[in-house]
């Protein structure tokens, strides 16, 4: 991939704390890499970083298929492995193995009121997507409050999000504000959000977005004739019918594709070219992009492969992330009881 697609990072500060994270709803793809995964392998250099596997968030959608949620769990480990996330500077946990977590939650859900939920945009947008009407669950609508509480029980100072959940950062932040102006005491800090430079990698089809449900992905695990199939198939330029036509690059999958994988982006500018002036075909490009990503590709799923063959020492590292996070928001815990006059057993 080309440099300089992540945020920037200049100041190494090993005492912030960073948090991130991903809902294990299935293998992960290209899209996270660009939006998230190649952001935190310049973060875990910089910060104390925290990954969290979001199964309780997951559940709120798939709430009654938990098998499926279970299983992803260690599909989403293995990316994160097989991508560069060091767990020696990384430290991976598993959502509902921390009950802090859920009991923050419950604290939170006193200092927001219903209608500000409802009138999160985030959540807002969601409902209409999905077409929840009488049908949305209580869980779903207080997302952003469980949201704020896995934010703030690790007391994580940077969270990198998609300027789509900036809302959520804004409202973990007002129950900050509200907790420590009730309580009387500084017990957490105002998140910063830290927005990715790159936009959005489109999906295949030349929607705006990649997802496992709209079948335009392309995942990190996906085998060679997989991608073979998935990028011959890339939308292009509907009006470049023939190889003499001129074609657009703007809006051209293909081309987003090179200018984010392609290594040698002055033969890829060579390329944008001779498209405009005609006489370059759309087999040619994808076949350049599917050599590209299979560059990409290959060595991270050869390193999937091997962790999956050893799931025992995935869980490990999982297992040892999971201890070392409950270690810290134990810690935490116990300042929030203290002045909410809760620590009847000290």
């Amino acid at each position: 991939m080309k440099e300089n697609m992540v945020v920037d990072n200049n100041k190494k500060d090993k005492k912030t704390v960073a948090l991130t994270g991903d809902r294990p709803t299935g293998p992960l793809h290209l899209g996270h890499y660009v939006g998230s995964l190649a952001n935190r392998l310049v973060l875990q250099e910089s910060y104390t970083q925290y990954v969290m596997i979001a199964d309780v968030q997951a559940l709120t959608d798939y709430y009654e298929n938990p098998e499926k949620v279970r299983e992803n769990v260690l599909q989403v480990a293995c990316d994160y492995l097989a991508v560069g996330i060091d767990p020696l500077k990384t430290t991976i946990f598993i959502q509902s193995c921390i009950p802090q977590i859920a009991e923050l939650t419950v604290f939170y859900l006193n200092l927001v009121t219903v209608n500000r939920l409802k009138r999160n945009p985030t959540v807002k947008n969601e409902i209409v997507q999905r077409g929840y009407k009488e049908n949305l669950t209580a869980g779903f609508l207080c997302y952003p409050v469980s949201q704020a509480a896995d934010i703030t029980f690790i007391k994580a100072q940077v969270i990198p999000v998609g300027e789509d959940q900036l809302p959520m950062i804004e409202q973990t932040n007002e129950i900050v504000r509200s907790f420590n102006r009730i309580y009387g005491a500084e017990v957490f800090v105002e998140a910063e959000a830290l927005v990715a430079k790159i936009a959005r990698l489109p999906g295949t089809d030349g929607s705006a977005k990649m997802g496992k449900s709209l079948g335009n992905a392309i995942f990190l695990s996906d085998p060679t004739d997989v991608v073979v199939k998935k990028v011959m198939s890339m939308y292009t330029d509907p009006l470049h019918l023939k190889v003499a036509d001129p074609g657009k690059v703007e809006g051209n999958t293909v081309f987003m594709y090179l200018d984010i994988f392609d290594k040698n982006q002055e033969e890829v500018s060579q390329l944008k070219e001779h498209y405009r002036r005609g006489g370059l075909g759309d087999v040619v490009l994808k076949k350049r992009l599917i050599e590209v990503l299979e560059q990409f590709l290959t060595p991270l799923r050869e390193k999937r492969t091997l962790l999956m063959n050893d799931k025992e020492q995935v869980m490990r590292i999982l297992k040892d992330g999971t201890q070392k996070t409950e270690e810290e928001a134990e810690k935490t815990m116990q300042e929030v009881r203290s002045v909410m006059k809760l620590d009847y057993f000290k």
